[in-house]
């Protein structure tokens, strides 16, 4: 990630880890996510045998035609005039609508009975104008504690997949498909399943690389309720449980150099957090439009390039395992769709680019050989793009675990087109996903003097998601919901971009410029006054 807008096999994911809630802890390592473990299709457990296959009635509402309250197989309670079928499906004739010229409260909901025990999950397809007080899918009444998916705001016309899970016990569920909402908004919902298995989200990160250098430069940090406290500490206890770290070569102030790498690798240890390292081979920031070559290499060949990136590696890596901090994951390189390295490893000579590659990882595995690999890309308006890359990098022999994608509402497109993505090259490859960056905006005000990357003079948001501490924890929910429903359980997590990166002098963006701000304290997890927002309650487990 850069302070600039981004232009736009076998799996082996990396690890969950959950600090202070071992339930959590024990869904992650059932899933196979500790290092050197293998991804399951689905993060289930498996049924008992003896009853019926969960069959939804009426899952597409096709039955009754339109203006029906309560289409076959399902029941209605609260404002039952709000809900009604009619023309406009996703995949057939009709949907489900909730709608009313008045404010209403809305449950349509049906009760699947004679399951054996186990884990399922609901999938619903939805659209929704927004605005409402609450509005979720859920189950209900299943023997254990019930789960809920809110419903994000989809109201361009296209239609989104969520997912809930929860564990039966009892032989039946009840989904429940419930709004409360302001006169005039509306919610459509189409094509449900109730299927064996759950729909876990493993990685709950954050990218925390500035954190240490804020705490030098004096930064704090304070719960909701005012207590000052390590924000990891925060963090953790909210439910983060991944962290990631970025290093650079030799930046001219130090600022992300391996020191400060080493320093909060032993933060994290602490706090039980697995990292993924990112190495951008850079002495600054590296995105699809800067890939500039450390200054100590810049008068390299491409052969000495190859060694350079696989010293480097193996060197930083094998700092990281000496300290007891081995990574469980490690990205090579970072956010490169137009290669890295400029101008030997552009884009444009990808056999050279996927020599660098495969050096870079063998330095890796060098040093840490149970350490996922990466390749991470900025997403793209052009999902044909994105497949090129990864086929190409695949066609060139270069060995990797986890697809990662940065995604920015505001600059890469809404949540439907991200879905169409991950699911697209979920399908393609097989291999595990995930967001190794995204945030949102809380305020589109500035607390220091250098301008916020997001600003409302260049900035379009999301209608949906205004730049409030409520708009921005309604984002990140969403684009969790986003990744939970990659099909087959190739849904990692997502890290959010720089959650403790506050507006604390000398801790700025330019590592030339002692003077410069952050341009980012408009979307950190903290307000101007160091207080935690609303949006860490998103990292709760799922």
């Amino acid at each position: 990630m850069s302070r600039v807008s981004p232009t736009a096999g076998g799996a082996r994911p990396g690890t969950g880890f959950r600090r202070r809630h071992r339930a959590t802890w024990s869904l992650v390592a059932a899933a196979g996510l500790a290092v050197g473990g293998a991804v399951p299709a689905v993060a289930a457990t498996t049924p008992d045998h003896g009853t019926r296959t969960p069959t939804v009635v009426n899952p597409g509402f096709e039955a009754d035609g339109t203006g029906v309250a309560a289409p076959l197989g399902w029941s209605t309670s609260g404002t039952s005039t709000a809900s009604y079928s009619e023309l406009g499906g996703r995949s057939g004739s009709y949907r489900l609508s909730h709608w009313s010229p008045n404010a209403y409260r809305v449950d349509t909901y049906q009760t699947v009975t004679d399951i054996a025990p186990g884990d399922y999950t609901l999938g619903v397809w939805i659209r929704s104008s927004g605005g409402d007080v609450s509005n979720e899918i859920s189950l209900t009444g299943c023997g254990g504690d019930s789960a809920s998916t809110a419903v994000p705001v989809v109201s361009d016309g296209n239609w989104l997949h969520i997912v809930t899970s929860a564990h039966v016990t009892r032989h039946q569920c009840t989904i429940n498909l419930a709004t409360d909402a302001a006169a005039g908004d509306w919610t459509n919902y189409d094509d449900v399943t109730f299927t064996p298995g759950y729909a876990s989200l493993p990685i709950r990160g954050g990218d925390v690389s500035s954190l240490y250098r804020g705490e030098q430069d004096g930064g704090v940090y304070y719960t909701a309720s005012g207590k000052q406290e390590n924000a990891l500490d925060i963090l953790g206890d909210a439910g983060m449980n991944y962290v990631r770290l970025r290093v650079w070569v030799n930046p001219q102030d130090g600022f992300n150099d391996e020191a400060q790498l080493l320093a909060l690798s032993r933060q994290a240890r602490r706090y039980h957090m697995p990292i993924l390292l990112d190495l951008h081979y850079s002495d600054t920031w590296a995105d699809p439009g800067h890939q500039t070559t450390p200054a100590a290499w810049a008068s390299d060949d491409y052969a000495q390039l190859q060694t350079d990136v696989y010293n480097y590696s193996k060197q930083v890596v094998s700092d990281m395992v000496a300290q007891g901090t081995a990574p469980a994951m490690v990205q090579v390189g970072n956010e490169i769709n137009c290669g890295m390295l400029w101008p030997i490893g552009y884009c444009s000579d990808f056999t050279q680019l996927a020599g660098l590659l495969k050096s870079g990882i063998a330095g890796v595995e060098a040093a840490a050989p149970h350490a996922r690999i990466a390749l991470h890309n900025a997403a793209s308006s052009d999902l044909a793009t994105l497949e090129w890359w990864y086929s190409t990098a695949i066609a060139d022999g270069v060995p990797f675990d986890v697809i990662a994608l940065s995604y920015y509402d505001y600059w890469h497109g809404r949540l439907d087109v991200i879905q169409n993505d991950l699911d697209a090259l979920a399908a393609e490859y097989g291999k595990p996903l995930m967001l190794a960056e995204t945030a949102y905006p809380w305020t589109m005000d500035n607390a220091d003097s250098t301008s916020n990357s997001v600003n409302a003079a260049d900035t379009t948001l999301d209608a949906g998601y205004p730049a409030t501490p409520a708009g921005q924890a309604a984002n990140f929910r969403d684009v969790l919901s986003v990744v939970q429903a990659v099909p087959d359980g190739l849904g990692l997590g997502a890290f959010y971009w720089e959650p403790t990166w506050t507006a604390v002098p000398g801790n700025g963006w330019d590592p030339t410029d002692p003077a410069s701000g952050d341009g980012w304290e408009n979307q950190a997890m903290f307000d101007f006054n160091d207080v935690a927002l609303p949006v860490i309650a998103d990292y709760a487990p799922r």
